[in-house]
C-alpha cells in the first residue's frame, strides 16, 4: 500500500514507483537509474527518483516500527484482532503513534499513582458524568494513602486527564487547532541582553507559525540553544481549545460533569499541550531544516559544477600581509612542481623581489594562468599581479578559499603531501580549484565549503545524507578520467566507494594507465554489479574503442557497432560522421529492454562523446576604486560575484572582504518567491549599494535597476 502513497507524494505513477524500488532493491544507485534504465522508470530524473528513494527508505522505517509496536503490545497480552489491522493498516506515523500511546510504555505519572490508590472506578464514574454527588461518592475511596475527598477527586482527575491525553479525537482537535492558530513566541532570558545583541530581532517576537520563513525559526532556535531566549508554541487562545475539547467530552450539567471540565482542563495544559507543542517544535524545525538542506544541496551542487579552467599549467597564491603570499606551480594535471613565499606587502615588503620571483615561476614553468585566493589580501595581490601582467599572457582569476584550510589539515592533505606543510597545501588547493572544482572540493566536507544556511543548526544526517547525493550525482553527471582521477573523487562514482576507490588507484599504480573499461574487471573485488553501476560514468581518453571515452554504457556497445555495420563503416567514423548519424532509423533498434529514451542518449552520445557539461570559464574584475568596506558609497553601481545564496537572499562579493547582501525583496522589481530562480552561485552580477553599516560591517545591495 505504501507504494501508492509514494506515487501520490512524488507524483508520479504506481509502476514507476514499483520498478523504480526494484532497481533500488537490486543494488542500484540514482545516478545509474537515471541514466540508464529510462524504460523501466519512465523516463524519471535524478530529483523524482531521488524523492522515491527517500520516501521508499521512510516507509521501511515505518513499517519496522510497526513490527515493535505489535510486538510491544503483543507482549503486554493487549494485541487483539482489532487493534493489529487498525495497525497494520495505517501508514501515518502519527496516527500509528497515537494508537500506540496508551499501550506504551511510560515512567510513573500522577494517574499510575492514582490507579495504585485504587482511584480508577472513581474516575470511571466522573468520565460516566451520571453522579449529581460526586463529592459522597469520592467519600467511598478515602484511605490511608488518600485522606481527603478532594485527594480522591485530584487523583480521579489524573486518571481522567490521561486517558483524554492519549485519546485520538482529543488530540487531533488540539492539533487541529495548533496547525490553524499556532503562534511562536520568543521571549528574552533576562539579563541575557547584552550577550545575546546580535538576536535582538527576536527578543521580544510574537508570529503565526506556519508564516514564520525557516531562516527566520532556525535563528530563533539557535537563540534558544544559545540561552538568549525562550521559545513558546501555542495557539493564541487556549481557552477555545480548551472549550473544543469540553463540547467533545462534557455530556451532563451536573457535579460529575464539572470534575470533567476540570480534568479537561489539566488534560490540555499539563499533558496535550506541552505533547502537542513538542510534536509542532519538532515538525517545524524538520520543515526548516528541509528547506535549509534544499538551498545547500543546491549552491553545492552550482559550485561543484562550476566553470573549469581545464587543465593548465598554473601559478597559484594564497596570499597574506605578515607571512607573504604561499606560491605554488602546478604543472597541467595538478602536480605540484615548486613553492615558495614572495612578500609584495607590507609589513615585510619586498615588491621588487617578489616580482622577480613571479617572473622567473612564471617562465620557468611555462605558466599559463594565475589563481589567487580570496582571503587576506587578496584585492591586493590580485593589483600587483595585473601591474606585472601587462600583456595580458596569463588568465588571471580570483578563486574562493572557503574549505581551503579545513582540506589543508586534513588526512587526505597530509596523504597527499605528506612533506609539506599546510600552508602548501592550502596553495595547492587554491590552483587545482581554478582547474578543476569538482575534482578538488570532493576532497572537503561539503559542510565546510561555505555555502551554506544554518548549516550547523539542522538534523546532521540528513544534511550528511543530502549533500552526499549532490556530490554522487556532480560526479556522475560530469564523468571521470579513470586514468587521472583520485581515489576521493572515484569515492563518489556510481557503485564504487572508498575501497573500490582504492583498489582502482592501487590496481593503476601496478599495471599502468587502463586501456579499456573491460579491464575494470581485473581489479580486485570489482564485481558485475559494480561494473555494471560504474562503467558507463568512467572515461578512457584516448581508448581503443572511442565508447569507452563517452557515456555510452559497455552494455549497449553492440548496439551501436551493429549501428555502423549497418551503416557500413566503423564506430569511430560513425562517431566523426553527422551524415552517417542522420540517416540511423532509431526504430529499427528497438527491443526488449531497450526504448527510444536509450537510443536518444546514445545519439545525444554519440555527437559529443566525453563532453564536459559544464560551462566555460570566463574572467572578472572587481571595481579598481574600490578596495575596503570604507570606499563603498549608496547609489554606487559594482561588479560581483555571487557567493552564496539562502531563503532570503543572495550575498556578493564586491571585492571589499565583506560580502554584501542582496535581499530577495531587491533582486527583481517582479515578486521574486526563490532567489535560486534569479541567481546561480558563482554568477557575475552589477548591483546598487542601498545601505552600508560600518559599525556592523554590512552592505545593502540591490539588483533592481
Amino acid at each position: 500500500m505504501y507504494k501508492k502513497l509514494i506515487a501520490d507524494i512524488v507524483g508520479v505513477t504506481l509502476r514507476q514507483v514499483e520498478n523504480t524500488i526494484k532497481l533500488i532493491d537490486d543494488g542500484a544507485t540514482v545516478p545509474f537509474i537515471s541514466r540508464y534504465r529510462k524504460e523501466a522508470t519512465g523516463n524519471l530524473d535524478e530529483v523524482k527518483i531521488g524523492e522515491i528513494k527517500e520516501q521508499y527508505t521512510k516507509y521501511q522505517e515505518l513499517a519496522a516500527r510497526k513490527q515493535t509496536i505489535l510486538k510491544t503490545i503483543e507482549e503486554q497480552g493487549q494485541l487483539t484482532p482489532q487493534l493489529r489491522e487498525k495497525i497494520e493498516q495505517s501508514w501515518d506515523a502519527t496516527e500509528i503513534e497515537d494508537i500506540y500511546l496508551p499501550y506504551k510504555p511510560k515512567r510513573k505519572t500522577r494517574a499510575t499513582k492514582a490507579r495504585e490508590n485504587g482511584l480508577e472506578p472513581l474516575a470511571q464514574i466522573i468520565r460516566q458524568q451520571r453522579c449529581r454527588n460526586i463529592e459522597a461518592e469520592a467519600q467511598r475511596f478515602v484511605t490511608e494513602a488518600v485522606p481527603t475527598a478532594d485527594d480522591a477527586l485530584q487523583g480521579a482527575r489524573d486518571i481522567v486527564a490521561e486517558q483524554i491525553s492519549e485519546d485520538t479525537p482529543a488530540r487531533d482537535i488540539v492539533r487541529r487547532s495548533f496547525d490553524s492558530w499556532a503562534q511562536i513566541s520568543a521571549k528574552l532570558v533576562k539579563g541575557k541582553e547584552e550577550e545575546g545583541a546580535k538576536y535582538k530581532d527576536y527578543f521580544q517576537r510574537d508570529e503565526q507559525l506556519r508564516r514564520c520563513p525557516s531562516h527566520r525559526l532556525l535563528a530563533m532556535m539557535r537563540a534558544e540553544r544559545e540561552g538568549i531566549v525562550k521559545l513558546k508554541i501555542a495557539p493564541d487562545k487556549p481557552e477555545n481549545v480548551i472549550e473544543r475539547l469540553c463540547r467533545r467530552y462534557v455530556r451532563e450539567r451536573n457535579a460529575a460533569a464539572e470534575q470533567m471540565s476540570l480534568a479537561i482542563d489539566d488534560a490540555y495544559k499539563r499533558l496535550l499541550e506541552p505533547q502537542i507543542e513538542t510534536e509542532f517544535y519538532n515538525k517545524a524545525k524538520e520543515n526548516a531544516d528541509t528547506e535549509a538542506i534544499k538551498v545547500f544541496a543546491k549552491n553545492l551542487q552550482q559550485l561543484l559544477l562550476s566553470a573549469p579552467l581545464g587543465q593548465k599549467r598554473i601559478l597559484a597564491l594564497d596570499p597574506g600581509f605578515r607571512t607573504g603570499c604561499k606560491t605554488v606551480c602546478l604543472d597541467e594535471h595538478g602536480t605540484l612542481l615548486y613553492h615558495t613565499a614572495i612578500f609584495p606587502h607590507p609589513p615585510v615588503a619586498d615588491r621588487q623581489g617578489a616580482a622577480r620571483i613571479f617572473g622567473e615561476l612564471v617562465a620557468k614553468y611555462r605558466i599559463e594562468a594565475v589563481a589567487i585566493g580570496n582571503g587576506t589580501a587578496s584585492r591586493e595581490t590580485e593589483q600587483f599581479v595585473n601591474e606585472l601582467n601587462t600583456d595580458k599572457k596569463l588568465a588571471v582569476f580570483v578563486v574562493s578559499e572557503d574549505g581551503a584550510s579545513i582540506y589543508s589539515a586534513s588526512a587526505t592533505a597530509r596523504e597527499e603531501f605528506p612533506n609539506e606543510d599546510v600552508t602548501v597545501r592550502g596553495a595547492v588547493s587554491i590552483g587545482r580549484r581554478l582547474m578543476d572544482p569538482l575534482a578538488e572540493l570532493v576532497k572537503i566536507d561539503p559542510k565546510s565549503i561555505g555555502v551554506g544556511q544554518y548549516q550547523h543548526d539542522v538534523d546532521q544526517t540528513r544534511l550528511k545524507n543530502a549533500l552526499e547525493t549532490t556530490v554522487e550525482s556532480c560526479v556522475n553527471t560530469v564523468g571521470v578520467n579513470l586514468n587521472t582521477a583520485s581515489k576521493h573523487l572515484l569515492t563518489y562514482v556510481s557503485g564504487l566507494g572508498p575501497m573500490l576507490a582504492q583498489n582502482i588507484v592501487d590496481y593503476r599504480s601496478e599495471h599502468g594507465a587502463f586501456t579499456s573499461r573491460e579491464e575494470l574487471k581485473k581489479v580486485p573485488r570489482l564485481g558485475p554489479k559494480a561494473f555494471e553501476q560504474c562503467a558507463g560514468f568512467l572515461r578512457i581518453p584516448g581508448a581503443k574503442n572511442p565508447l569507452d571515452n563517452s557515456a555510452v554504457h559497455p552494455e549497449s556497445y553492440k548496439i551501436v557497432s551493429q549501428m555502423a555495420t549497418d551503416m557500413h563503416c566503423t564506430v569511430a567514423q560513425l562517431i566523426a560522421d553527422k551524415k552517417l548519424r542522420s540517416a540511423i532509423d532509431l526504430q529499427r533498434y528497438v527491443g526488449g529492454s531497450v526504448g527510444l529514451p536509450t537510443l536518444t542518449d546514445i545519439m545525444a552520445e554519440l555527437e559529443k562523446p566525453g563532453r564536459d557539461p559544464r560551462e566555460q570559464i570566463t574572467q572578472f574584475a572587481f571595481a579598481q576604486d574600490v578596495k575596503t568596506i570604507d570606499d563603498v558609497r549608496v547609489g554606487m553601481e559594482l561588479p560581483g560575484i555571487v557567493t552564496n545564496i539562502t531563503a532570503f537572499g543572495a550575498f556578493v562579493d564586491i571585492g571589499v572582504k565583506h560580502d554584501g547582501l542582496v535581499h530577495i525583496s531587491q533582486m527583481s522589481a517582479k515578486y521574486v518567491a526563490d532567489a535560486g530562480d534569479i541567481v546561480k552561485l558563482h554568477q557575475q552580477v552589477v548591483v546598487k549599494v542601498t545601505g552600508v553599516d560600518l559599525i556592523r560591517n554590512r552592505i545593502s545591495l540591490s539588483m533592481i535597476r
